[in-house]
């Protein structure tokens, strides 16, 4: 028994061994930093994303701001009668597919896969996971208390970029013969640049891009969600002679299994999990944090304070002032990924001929997944005091510390949470494995046969990230979602303009809608 035992656990450490190695030269260059002080420095990536979504706040004279409401009427269907009668806007992509132009094929009646409200769904179920929970509490346990002020910064910044990536999603999006919807970066890049004289570069940078969502999808939406999940899934059931203790890979296995007989099914299938799963465990969530938050209600102004003053006067953490503003930026920018162009995928579906309109909808991301859920899950962690700021903790302990608040509350709390957090890996999975094949799909085609490569691949990752560190795990993760925004980000500069014109095209239909009532 005690060699079979060590051999399970040899396993782990085999794949461990061989993980570190293979991506350690990648981590290094993508996240490689520019010093600030002698003993701080800042991502190099970092700097793209900062300086994106503040241009683009700027352009587009605070759509964050200014939007925010018509968004939300888009959403509850306030102007659906705009799209009743219309056609989808495309590219104007002159293949063909058994003689007809591609983008003009389209099933009868059909303008689109999803509503506002689904698509929106849809992307939020990739972005709502385990960087609100564990996420947040290891940036908050090395930049302390004031790195929520950052993610908020963040959190409002990116919305900017968000509107700006999913209008160009729709905007320049592909339709084949079935009447299924492709987009994303990939089809932006290598279409948009091509309509403004750069098609060369355009397609080196979708290229670029798909390789880097394919790693993405293996790494942040993947193998990240399955080790987390599983880490607090091994601390809450606690025994050590239970089936899964020291067995990540088993873990792993059963979760592969399980994404396996829901992504096979392609994205009706996902869907269909997607829309019953995700409403549950956000609210779930929500509502626990909610109750532990109101019996601690006297500690909220206490908090506050001091998320306000350690955003501007840190002490006794490592790196004072940067390195709370690094913890805050780097921890929003993986969990809601606004800039890099992901969910821009999954809004790419909407029925809509207005691209502008989905690009409203898409800027309601970053503030549900940032600016609320995050800021929620900062304030449980403060008021709650489990937090230990610049104590050299590692990683997995840091998975934990959510959990621990939550049961300072009600002490069956982080039973609840452990299921909480498998369904926002399992939905998280999902959802991500639809991004990473839309991606494929670019580079190697839409046949059966490549589906099901990705689809295994895909798989085998579950059970990686099950064995693999969490310290491994996160520096890939990191390094994949940052790598995807760099060609992301460059296309977005470029193309900004086309997506002045959307706004305009789409504000104006909803002028003359108001003017006729």
């Amino acid at each position: 028994m005690n060699l079979f035992l060590f051999q399970e656990q040899s396993l782990d450490q085999r794949i461990n061994e061989q993980f570190d190695n293979a991506t350690s030269w990648f981590v290094d260059a993508i996240l490689a930093q520019i010093p600030i002080t002698d003993s701080i420095g800042i991502p190099w990536v970092l700097i793209v994303l900062i300086i994106g979504a503040s241009y683009f706040t700027i352009y587009f004279k605070f759509i964050n701001f200014r939007g925010f409401w018509t968004s939300i009427q888009v959403v509850r269907g306030k102007y659906d009668d705009l799209e009743e009668g219309g056609h989808v806007l495309v590219s104007g992509n002159l293949s063909s597919v058994d003689g007809d132009i591609a983008d003009t094929i389209r099933v009868e009646g059909e303008e689109g896969e999803v509503s506002h409200f689904q698509a929106l769904t849809a992307a939020l179920s990739a972005t709502v996971g385990l960087g609100n929970i564990a996420g947040v509490a290891i940036a908050l346990s090395i930049g302390g208390p004031g790195a929520t002020f950052w993610m908020i910064l963040v959190g409002l910044l990116g919305m900017s970029s968000k509107f700006v990536e999913c209008t160009l999603g729709v905007a320049y999006r592909e339709v084949d013969a079935s009447g299924t919807v492709y987009g994303g970066p990939m089809y932006y890049l290598s279409k948009g640049l091509k309509s403004k004289g750069f098609g060369v570069f355009g397609k080196i940078l979708a290229i670029l891009f798909a390789i880097m969502c394919i790693g993405g999808s293996f790494g942040g939406g993947n193998m990240f969600q399955v080790n987390q999940a599983f880490k607090l899934f091994e601390h809450v059931t606690g025994a050590s002679d239970s089936i899964f203790y020291g067995k990540g890979w088993l873990f792993g296995l059963i979760m592969a299994i399980l994404v396996g007989l829901v992504i096979i099914g392609g994205i009706k299938k996902i869907a269909n999990v997607t829309d019953k799963i995700v409403p549950a465990m956000v609210g779930m969530y929500v509502l626990a944090v909610i109750i532990v938050i109101g019996i601690n209600y006297e500690a909220i102004p206490s908090a506050f304070i001091s998320i306000w003053d350690g955003a501007f006067h840190p002490e006794g953490v490592a790196g004072g002032f940067i390195g709370v503003l690094i913890q805050g930026f780097k921890r929003a920018a993986f969990s809601n990924e606004a800039g890099i162009g992901s969910s821009s995928i999954a809004h790419s579906a909407v029925k809509t001929k207005y691209a502008a309109s989905e690009g409203l909808v898409a800027l309601l991301e970053p503030f549900i997944d940032t600016v609320v859920v995050c800021t929620m899950t900062a304030l449980v962690l403060i008021i709650t005091n489990q937090l230990v700021v610049g104590a050299q903790i590692n990683d997995e302990q840091g998975v934990l510390l959510t959990a621990s608040a939550l049961g300072s509350g009600i002490s069956w709390f982080p039973y609840l949470l452990s299921f909480a957090v498998i369904l926002f890996a399992f939905s998280s999975m999902i959802s991500w494995s639809y991004y990473g094949y839309q991606a494929w799909s670019y580079l190697f085609g839409r046949s059966k046969r490549m589906e099901y490569i990705y689809k295994t691949l895909f798989c085998v990752f579950v059970v990686i990230g099950g064995a693999a560190s969490l310290g491994a795990v996160i520096g890939f993760s990191d390094a994949m979602i940052f790598a995807m925004l760099v060609p992301n980000m460059i296309g977005l500069f470029i193309l900004a303009p086309k997506v002045s014109e959307e706004l305009k095209r789409y504000r104006l239909a909803i002028k003359k809608t108001k003017m006729s009532n």
